[in-house]
């Protein structure tokens, strides 16, 4: 697996890898109304514009993880981290998320998931965040944010 910084022409790619990474978010709340779910191609061309994503790609050059950040004041907000349905579990989110703190050497890394996604949280942990904040948005969606 390769990780390079993604292009413009990656976005739309990038997103439909989203909508279906985050499929198993949607699954823990029984319902696809969530955001990663309902962003537009515009927003993720924001992000690019502000920040920095990058891309996954195997070996036949499909992508196959992403990850995206910007800094702001000193602090690194981490997002979107997602892995192919079929290519989880080994290891390649932690990857990811290491490749894009290399991106902002020397900061603040912040990033949040929601209390029901225990393996984002597991893994997070493994790699040296902490929880600092929990946010609680309904009855249905708590927040817990992360820092490293």
């Amino acid at each position: 697996m390769t990780i390079l910084a993604a292009t413009k022409n990656n976005l739309e790619t990038i997103l439909k890898l989203q909508y279906l990474a985050y499929q198993s978010e949607a699954e823990l709340f029984g319902t696809k109304d969530i955001p990663p779910l309902k962003q537009t191609l515009d927003e993720v061309v924001e992000e690019f514009n502000k920040g920095t994503i990058l891309k996954m790609i195997d070996d036949n050059d499909e992508i196959i993880g992403s990850v995206r950040a910007y800094e702001e004041n000193g602090t690194v907000y981490i997002g979107k981290l997602m892995v192919h349905p079929d290519y989880r579990g080994k290891g390649y989110g932690s990857t990811l998320l290491t490749k894009i703190e290399e991106c902002f050497p020397g900061k603040r890394y912040e990033l949040f998931t929601s209390t029901r996604s225990v393996d984002n949280i597991r893994l997070y942990s493994k790699l040296g965040y902490k929880i600092f904040d929990e946010k609680k948005i309904d009855d249905e969606l708590t927040f817990v944010y992360m820092e490293k």
